[in-house]
C-alpha cells in the first residue's frame, strides 16, 4: 500500500534534503508538503504542496486536518523544532501517525537551560550553565566560569546558533545580550552564559523505538555555512561535515537520551563539542526531527536513517543489526545556491588539477 507522507517546512533546505533522502530510498512514497510562506513553498520538490497558516496563527490545526483528510496523510514528518511543538500539543487532534517522543521531553531539550542543568545533575558530560538574570548580574557569573580566557553567550531556545557568540568580558556579554534587547526585543532573561568548549564538534543522530537504540550515526562538522559572517565564527549548520568512528560520542548521547526517557521513542539529534580535555559535552538535543543536514546520515552506510524513521513510525520491523551505523572519510559539501553534495575522501583527488605558483621565479 502507498504510504502518503505529510512535510512541514516544505521548500526550505531541510525539507528538501529529507525529500531527496526518501526519494532515493523508496520512489513509491507520495510527499506531500506544506508551508506557510509561499515563496518558499514553491521551491519545494513534494509531489504535492500546500500553503497553510503559520503554527501560530488561528486556522492552523484546521488547515493541517483539512490537507490530511483531503490527501489521505498517513504520517506527518515535522521537520522544524517550533513544527514538532505544535505537532506535540496537537497529536490527539490529527488524524494520522506521528513519530514524537513524550511533550515533556520535547519541552525539555527545546529548553537548552534546562536540558543542560538536567544532564549535569544525572553526572553526564555538559557544560557549565548559568542563566542570565539581569544584566547586573553578569559580572557573579563570570566569576562562576572564571578561569576560563572565553565564555559561550547564547539564547536559550531555537536553532542555527542565534543569539550565540563566544566573549571575554563580563562588558563584552552585557553589550551583546543589550544589543538583543534592543534590536530584536530578546530579553536578557532569554540569554545563558557558559563554559566555553573549544574542540572538535560533533553531530549525532539518532532513532528510538519504545526505549531502544534502532539506529545511529555520528559525524563532526568542520566548517560552518556562514560561520565566517558571524561574530561567533561557527554555526549549526556545517558547510563541511565528515563521517567519523567515535564510540564515547554515541555512548554519551545514548546515555543522555536514556537518561531524558527510559521509553524512548522517535529521533534525537545530539550536538556535542569536546571541552579542553577532550570530553564530548552536550551542548543540545534536536529532539523529534532529523538534522537539516540529513543527507549525510541518509546516504552513507548500510541504512537509510529518514527511511528507517518512516518504518519505525509505521510499525513495521526494521532489520538493522549493529545499531551503530558507520563508515569512514564521507564528506558532505555544502553552499549556498547548490545541492548537498557527498564524496569520499579519495575523491577529492579525481578531476582536480593542483596548479601552483614557483614563488621562487
Amino acid at each position: 500500500m502507498e504510504k502518503r507522507l505529510l512535510i512541514t517546512g516544505a521548500g526550505a533546505g531541510a525539507s528538501n534534503n529529507l525529500i531527496r533522502s526518501l526519494r532515493a530510498a523508496d520512489r513509491s512514497l507520495f510527499l506531500v508538503g506544506c508551508h506557510h510562506d509561499r515563496f518558499l513553498l514553491k521551491k519545494s520538490s513534494a509531489d504535492r504542496n500546500y500553503l497553510v497558516p503559520r503554527p501560530a496563527q488561528p486556522g492552523y490545526r484546521e488547515s493541517l486536518q483539512q490537507v490530511m483528510a483531503g490527501e489521505r496523510i498517513d504520517l506527518l514528518i515535522p521537520n522544524s523544532d517550533a513544527d514538532v511543538r505544535v505537532a506535540s500539543r496537537l497529536r490527539e487532534e490529527l488524524p494520522c501517525r506521528l513519530f514524537l517522543p513524550r511533550p515533556a521531553v520535547i519541552a525539555l531539550c527545546q529548553d537548552k537551560y534546562d536540558l543542560t542543568t538536567f544532564l549535569r545533575s544525572r553526572g553526564l558530560p555538559a557544560p557549565a550553565t548559568y542563566p542570565v538574570t539581569d544584566l547586573d548580574g553578569i559580572d557573579e557569573l563570570f566569576g562562576r566560569l572564571s578561569p576560563s580566557s572565553r565564555v559561550w553567550c547564547r539564547i536559550r531556545t531555537g536553532s542555527g546558533s542565534m543569539g550565540a557568540t563566544p566573549i571575554k568580558t563580563a562588558e563584552q556579554a552585557r553589550a551583546w545580550i543589550g544589543y538583543w534587547a534592543d534590536m530584536r526585543g530578546v530579553p536578557a532573561t532569554d540569554f545563558t552564559l557558559s563554559e566555553y568548549l573549544p574542540g572538535r564538534d560533533f553531530a549525532c543522530q539518532s532513532l528510538w523505538k519504545d526505549g531502544d537504540l534502532v539506529l545511529i550515526k555520528t559525524t563532526e562538522r568542520l566548517s560552518y555555512l556562514g560561520g565566517g559572517a558571524g561574530p561567533s565564527g561557527v554555526s549549526s549548520v556545517g558547510a563541511l561535515h565528515k563521517t567519523v568512528y567515535e564510540p564515547r560520542v554515541v555512548e554519551v548521547s545514548a546515555g543522555a537520551i536514556r537518561a531524558l526517557d527510559p521509553e524512548a521513542t522517535g529521533a534525537f539529534s545530539v550536538d556535542l563539542k569536546e571541552d579542553a580535555s577532550g570530553t564530548p559535552c552536550i551542548t543540545e538535543i534536536n529532539v523529534g526531527r532529523l538534522l537539516s543536514g540529513t543527507t549525510i546520515f541518509d546516504l552513507t552506510g548500510k541504512h537509510n536513517m529518514a527511511l528507517t524513521y518512516v518504518r519505525l513510525a509505521f510499525g513495521e520491523p526494521v532489520d538493522i543489526g549493529e545499531a551503530y551505523d558507520v563508515v569512514e572519510d564521507y564528506y558532505m559539501v555544502r553552499d549556498l545556491d547548490t545541492l548537498p553534495d557527498l564524496f569520499h575522501a579519495d575523491q577529492f583527488f579525481e578531476g582536480i588539477v593542483e596548479s601552483r605558483a614557483d614563488p621562487s621565479n
